[in-house]
């Protein structure tokens, strides 16, 4: 029997972020396995085992790549000239990353992140990143909100904005006059309805 080819531990994470992606371009995660990645990669796999030390942690190794890819989207935002336009951008631009590359979106909230160690902290930084910036451009926008409010905001907000995806994405936000309801159009409303508000808001004594 042929010896799997030997690979150094950089090759080999490479070739299976590679594989991953090309198998989550056309398929959902639960059809994926390690054996079929293996398999792809020319690797046994006791060798993906020994690399990751579990089929979840080459998982979390996934999200990691796909997390970097949603802020290189986000990156060019942060240059539009308001904070409205820069929210309404960045909703918009979540909606397009999430039609865009569904399985790897959904593989983010399908399995668990990461619980401690390094692979938590690369996550947890990651996430936080993107938080941040909701976080100063709602207080640039409204300075009166303090620290805190501005982070229960921002998650109030990407839950809103996630939850408008994810409904949209499996088509259940119902009809108006025969075609369906738009998630973009339903985004800009939200943001305008929620800014809305932080405008109206009494200044602070």
């Amino acid at each position: 029997m042929a010896r799997p080819r030997q690979h150094a531990p950089e090759a080999l994470h490479a070739q299976v972020m590679v594989a991953c992606d090309a198998w989550l371009q056309e398929n959902p995660v639960h059809t994926l396995s390690l054996r079929a990645l293996a398999r792809e990669v020319g690797c046994a796999p006791s060798t993906l085992l020994k690399l990751y030390g579990s089929f979840n942690n080459l998982l979390q190794h996934v999200n990691i790549e796909t997390l970097a890819h949603l802020r290189e989207v986000i990156e060019p935002l942060t240059s539009e000239a308001t904070p409205e336009q820069r929210l309404t951008a960045l909703a918009r631009a979540y909606w397009q990353f999430a039609q865009g590359d569904a399985y790897r979106w959904q593989l983010l909230f399908d399995y668990p992140l990461a619980q401690e160690g390094e692979l938590d902290q690369r996550q947890s930084d990651m996430i936080e990143g993107l938080f941040l910036r909701v976080e100063a451009t709602l207080k640039e926008y409204q300075p009166a909100l303090d620290d805190l409010e501005a982070r229960r905001l921002a998650r109030t907000l990407w839950g809103s904005v996630h939850g408008l995806v994810l409904l949209g994405l499996n088509e259940r936000l119902g009809y108006w006059q025969g075609q369906q309801l738009e998630v973009g159009e339903l985004l800009d409303q939200l943001l305008c309805t929620i800014l809305a508000g932080l405008r109206a808001r009494p200044p602070t004594t």
